[in-house]
């Protein structure tokens, strides 16, 4: 999931390799190898990186609800969005077959249109 999280991180808001791997390991520390973890154990500063990711669909936000000594109490717990994720990752590629096309100068698209 690392490297998949890295590339997302490069596609979605067109960050340098370096600062990719550098915030995937952020972020892969914060979660300990765990699938969740809860929000009250992280700090303001990591919430509000991860508040970040979860607008952008990289990670999850669950809720739970229950009853304890009379209040009732929530905790919040985050988790990677593993299948956007993926898509994320996997979006450049399928970019970066047509930037031949990006390559062409214009008078090169406006000769095919005076030839045909």
């Amino acid at each position: 999931m690392k490297r998949l999280l890295a590339k997302a991180l490069r596609n979605k808001f067109k960050m340098s390799n370096e600062d990719a791997i550098a915030l995937t390991k952020t972020v892969e520390e914060i979660f300990d190898g765990q699938d969740e973890v809860e929000d009250m154990s992280i700090d303001k500063y990591a919430r509000s990186l991860f508040y970040e990711l979860q607008r952008e669909k990289l990670l999850k936000l669950r809720r739970e609800e229950f009853k304890e000594q009379g209040k009732f109490i929530r905790k919040y717990y985050w988790s990677f969005n593993n299948d956007i994720i993926r898509e994320v990752a996997y979006e450049k590629l399928k970019e970066e077959s047509y930037t031949v096309y990006k390559k062409l100068p214009k008078d090169a698209w406006l000769a095919h249109t005076y030839c045909n």
